[in-house]
């Protein structure tokens, strides 16, 4: 069974229909790259699975249960993990203290920072093993505002490693990242790939990346599902090229 599917799931902003109908299934073990050009509907794709927007028509499932009535804190318990575009951190809490908490949400130990690190020791244990994972054990002090853009976006991932979900769901997770940085976020998420028991959704405009890293891609355009299948495949397509790559085969056949 699929881990998440959407079916016909649509938002309309007034006369604008941003995402128009996309039914499609996310098996565990597999890495799905959602591209198309700017505009396509990819982000609001993922607002709508994650809960960040609610859908005019059409739902979400998670392990076949319907999930399309819960707000976004609801998904996220129920397995869903999201990064965003821009960082969403605990600013003027430490790194140590960003991932602890993320720790301890996921154990349901509450959310004291300070009365429940002498009694759980394995909670401890679990955030420096997050720490190491995202190369900040070395920053752990430090304020979470006070890091590179770069290493905000390591500790944004290392929190959503230390909720453990089920999916992961990346937007654009090298945006704004140097050539020496971004190497880092990407090992992160093929180790995540690693792990066949993940469901892995990757928003990303760098073609590189996605021929890399995905196992499949789906397209977007105008808020439609216009491709889907394995990557060499895909990117080939005259639909696609014409979309997302902005080639007309038939121009380029006549030159």
């Amino acid at each position: 069974m699929s881990t998440l599917a959407t079916k016909d799931l649509t938002i309309r902003f007034g006369g604008h229909v941003a995402v128009n109908g996309v039914t499609c299934s996310f098996e565990p073990g597999t890495l799905t790259a959602i591209v198309g050009p700017n505009g396509a509907g990819k982000t609001t794709y993922f607002n709508l699975i994650s809960g960040q927007l609610k859908a005019s028509a059409g739902g979400v499932k998670l392990n076949g249960v319907d999930i399309s009535s819960l707000g976004a804190p609801a998904r996220a318990r129920a397995g869903l993990g999201r990064a965003f575009q821009l960082t969403n951190l605990f600013p003027n809490l430490t790194v140590r203290e960003n991932v602890r908490l993320a720790v301890q949400a996921k154990a349901g130990a509450g959310l004291n920072l300070w009365r429940i690190w002498s009694d759980r020791r394995d909670l401890v244990l679990r955030a420096d093993e997050v720490l190491e994972a995202v190369a900040l054990a070395d920053k752990g002090d430090q304020l979470a505002c006070s890091l590179p853009h770069g290493d905000q976006r390591k500790l944004e991932v290392g929190i959503l490693m230390a909720l453990e979900p089920q999916v992961f769901m990346f937007d654009e997770p090298t945006a704004g990242m140097s050539v020496d940085e971004a190497p880092v976020i990407l090992n992160l998420i093929r180790n995540l790939k690693a792990d066949k028991t993940k469901t892995i959704l990757l928003v990303e405009h760098k073609m590189d990346v996605v021929r890399e890293l995905s196992d499949r891609i789906i397209v977007l355009h105008n808020g439609e599902l216009v491709a889907d299948g394995e990557p060499a495949a895909v990117i080939a397509s005259p639909v696609v090229q014409q979309a997302y790559l902005g080639i007309n085969p038939e121009e380029e056949e006549l030159a």
